[in-house]
């Protein structure tokens, strides 16, 4: 029996997808208005081409195997590479990581397509991506509807705060 889901490795003619994956989430989320969105898109759109072409951006895509010009998910991570830290391994011994870090961003299924293994799928390409090239640090900000599955998948909590002020009054 062969899979019901086709995974492939996005390029920067993906952009299009994936800006529109990312605009309708937030707009799904409640975090971008309808006047904001067609700027909220095409901004995506813009900076994903920019870092998909740069491997800033490491992007998924999910299509039904028979079917694989349809894309109904997808899910990327942004590199960020940071100062070197202390790091402790999982059976206890301390380190030094290199600072080599992403953040998963753009988790996104179609809605016909939901609760049906996508964006598990997705997500287990993400985790098999970042083992392979050693990441030292793999987060994510999860929606209410995510918590469940990142969850399953071995994330946990963090104590991560954010500055709530204004940085800086121009970037708005």
């Amino acid at each position: 029996m062969s899979e019901p889901f086709h995974v492939r490795l996005a390029t920067p003619a993906d952009a299009d997808i994936i800006g529109g994956h990312r605009a309708r989430m937030f707009r799904d989320m409640g975090d971008v208005p309808p006047h904001l969105f067609d700027k909220f898109y095409s901004m995506s759109r813009d900076r994903l081409r920019e870092q998909l072409t740069s491997g800033e951006y490491v992007g998924w895509l999910a299509s039904p195997s028979d079917s694989l010009e349809k894309i109904i998910g997808g899910a990327g991570v942004q590199l960020r590479r940071v100062m070197p830290h202390p790091l402790t391994s999982p059976d206890g011994e301390p380190g030094i990581a290199e600072g080599r870090h992403a953040i998963i961003v753009n988790v996104f299924t179609e809605p016909e397509f939901r609760r049906r293994g996508v964006a598990a799928l997705l997500m287990q390409h993400v985790i098999d991506w970042s083992r392979q090239v050693r990441l030292d640090r793999l987060v994510l900000h999860a929606s209410d509807d995510g918590r469940a599955l990142y969850q399953h998948l071995g994330f946990v909590p963090t104590t991560e705060m954010e500055f709530s002020g204004t940085i800086p009054e121009s970037a708005r």
